[in-house]
């Protein structure tokens, strides 16, 4: 998974909604194990000043005007990114699913477990084979028969024959052998589908990220530029003697802090750059865009307005990681299946027919032709335990793979609770942050203006500019941070995954 070095604001997202795994492919024979008592994904509290209750259907504000709604039973858009209303990231988006490395891999290996399904299909199938051989023999005289005329011990024998043979699937282990292949399958479209969302979510956060660090190296330039103007107000003042040299040091002190905070914003702005890059197919270094356009400013990203909310149930079948989950257990339950046919009987059945003869074109003469029946029936009798061993093992995968299910879906419903918990969470912090960038800034104008007028001391800048740049940064990150909280909604909700039509609940696996 590719994570952006983003500040705080960012790291809210990646742990638990970009997902590296799987689609689910309906479930006939082994399905997975109810997940709990009640389908209810537990809500996060609800925002002060709000009706009680939940967040569903409920406005969350902040203070900027922005406000967001979530819709329950509305299901995620498969090119939910265009919600951002951002041409530069729709083009990226569209590119990266295009061109992108991991994409591209995930899909062979989609390709390459299809066509391992039908191998296994064609194992089912009787086998047909075709065979032609000449050969030019020499006999020793002293193998060749006395009745026989001595001389002609140099010949040519030419033989052209088809066999046939079949294997009865006569206890299920070839068809379980099929499920299994298509499980695979199915564990490799999900996984497919998962890198698709999170590229597509990479490329959105990576687009945010470059966004907030623009905004943080524009207000960092603007911090330095109103230190140097309070450096010179106070050299000002020294040559006046209204202030000592210890004032000018300290000044002189706060400004060189303020431009040691620039070099790393540069630089974490030159690698998320290149992590979009690589994500985008394109070698770093090279321009973002083709026609030369720039990425978005901070202000120019649109937070959307309504925000999908799958049902519980829905969300099951539009998670990869537990589509991938449930195609795992019903893939360990046909290697149960597997390993139980394993240690039966098995029938063989053959026939070969064909012509040998000296010449070509006598082989199909009378008394040339030949063919012949074999059918045969083995039975495991001892093996030293290694076929029983090989059903336990398999039965023990099964468990884990039971388990597995029912982590994964849980760990689906702890990812939206905590995704709308981090909308909710973030506006509240986003109008506070927003308040406080305010008045910080409007307290520094004041000081600097009282500086001018020699009412205060350099103690009083010293503290009036260092809140004002940490009320900067943390309204940058807030804003970020929200924009991002909607980007884990959707990629928590399944990334624009569909339902499959008529898909059953997964129940309880049989081998």
């Amino acid at each position: 998974m590719i994570r952006f070095p983003m500040r705080r604001s960012l790291h809210t997202l990646a742990g638990g909604v970009l997902l590296a795994s799987t689609a689910l492919a309906p479930v006939a024979r082994a399905k997975a194990p109810p997940i709990t008592d009640s389908v209810a994904v537990p809500m996060p509290p609800t925002p002060a000043g709000s009706a009680p209750g939940n967040l569903l259907g409920q406005p969350i504000a902040a203070d900027d005007g922005t406000a967001q709604t979530v819709h329950p039973g509305t299901p995620v858009a498969k090119d939910w990114w265009l919600a951002f209303c951002s041409p530069a990231i729709n083009s990226l988006v569209d590119r990266a699913l295009t061109a992108n490395a991991d994409l591209i891999a995930a899909k062979a290996r989609l390709a390459q477990a299809q066509a391992l399904v039908g191998v296994a299909r064609g194992a089912l199938l009787p086998q047909l084979d075709a065979g032609l051989t000449s050969e030019r023999q020499r006999l020793s005289r002293s193998l060749s028969t006395p009745l026989a005329n001595p001389d002609p011990q140099v010949f040519s024998l030419h033989t052209a024959q088809v066999s046939v043979s079949y294997s009865p699937d006569l206890f299920g282990g070839g068809a379980a052998r099929v499920r299994s292949a298509k499980a695979a399958a199915a564990v490799a479209a999900a996984q497919a589908e998962a890198m698709r969302s999170m590229v597509a979510a990479n490329v959105v956060l990576a687009v945010i990220q470059n966004a907030a660090l623009d905004a943080e190296i524009a207000a960092n330039s603007d911090a330095i530029a109103s230190n140097r103007q309070v450096l010179d107000l106070l050299r000002q003042r020294e040559k006046l003697g209204a202030v000592g040299r210890s004032d000018v040091a300290a000044q002189e002190a706060a400004l060189a802090a303020v431009e040691g905070t620039l070099p790393p914003l540069v630089r974490a702005s030159a690698a998320n750059q290149a992590a979009l890059s690589i994500l985008i197919g394109k070698a770093p270094g090279m321009p973002v865009f083709d026609s030369g356009g720039a990425l978005p400013a901070l202000e120019d990203l649109t937070l959307p307005a309504d925000l999908p909310m799958a049902l519980p149930a829905d969300l099951l079948k539009t998670r990869p990681d537990v589509a991938a989950a449930a195609a795992t257990l019903e893939g360990a339950a046909a290697d149960v299946k597997v390993a139980m046919a394993a240690r039966l009987p098995q029938l063989t059945l053959s026939a070969t027919a064909g012509g040998t003869a000296e010449d070509f074109g006598r082989m199909f003469a009378d008394g040339n032709p030949f063919w012949q029946l074999l059918g045969g029936l083995a039975a495991p009798i001892f093996h030293g335990g290694s076929l029983k061993r090989q059903q336990q093992a398999a039965e023990h995968a099964l468990d884990a793979a039971k388990a597995g299910y029912r982590g994964t879906a849980l760990q689906a419903f702890a990812d939206v609770s905590n995704a709308l918990t981090a909308l909710s969470a973030d506006a509240t912090a986003l109008s506070i942050a927003e308040r406080g960038d305010a008045a910080a800034s409007a307290s520094f104008g004041f000081v600097k203006r009282q500086l001018q007028l020699g009412g205060v001391g350099t103690l009083q800048v010293l503290n009036a500019s260092a809140v004002a740049q940490t009320a900067r940064a943390q309204y940058v990150a807030a804003k970020a941070a929200r924009l991002s909280d909607t980007v884990g909604l959707y990629v928590a909700l399944g990334g624009g995954l569909q339902a499959p039509q008529g898909a059953a609940q997964p129940a309880t696996p049989k081998p």
